[in-house]
Parts: C-alpha cells; structure tokens; sequence
C-alpha cells in the first residue's frame, strides 16, 4: 500500500511543532545545528541534503525521509540524483535500505507533484 507522503509530511511538521513547544531550548538548539550544518561550505546545500537523505534511508527513518526529500526538492535535485543516493544508501544498508529507498523515491515523486 502507498503512503500519502503529503499528508504524512504535514503530520510530521505538526508533530514536531508540538515537539518545539513542548522544548522549546532543546529544539532551538536542535535548528541551530540543523541550520549551521546545512550552510553552503565546501559542500552546497543540495548535496549536504542529498547526504542527509541518504542517511535518512540508511537508518530507516520515514519523518527524515519526509524532511530531506522536500529539502532536495526545495533545492532542485532530480529524480536521476535521487536514484544515485538510494543506489548509495542500499550499498551501505542493504536489503532494508532498498525497501526505505522505495518509500523515498514514492515520496520524492508525490511530494514534487
């Protein structure tokens, strides 16, 4: 059955602004390194994304896939660039990588509609 990756990101943002209201000092913090690792660098704001998402399918977590598939699209990469990187997290994760790269190449598709 195919996820609503729509519908689930909103609920991942509106769980997480829960989340910043609940800890507000914990989370800012939390942004500040979200928003310090992720300036232009040595490597541009797309690939460290595109990184991240890499990572998010890694590790097999949904509300970062929702995250970092809306940040590479906010940041212009392709579906070519997006199969690269689930070709990069299954050689690093394996068979469960693959099932999670699926589910970011769905989302990657719903969410750039």
């Amino acid at each position: 059955m195919s996820k609503d990756w729509v519908q689930f990101s909103k609920d991942v943002d509106a769980r997480s602004a829960a989340l910043f209201k609940a800890a507000p000092d914990t989370m800012r913090a939390f942004r500040g390194l979200v928003r310090e690792a992720g300036k232009d660098g040595t490597l541009d704001k797309k690939t460290k994304e595109l990184v991240a998402l890499a990572i998010a399918i890694a590790i097999r977590c949904e509300g970062c896939l929702s995250f970092h598939v809306r940040a590479v699209i906010k940041y212009g990469a392709t579906r070519d660039e997006v199969l690269d990187v689930i070709g990069v997290a299954v050689e690093m994760g394996g068979g469960p990588s693959s099932v999670y790269g699926a589910e970011a190449l769905e989302a990657f598709d719903q969410l750039s509609e």
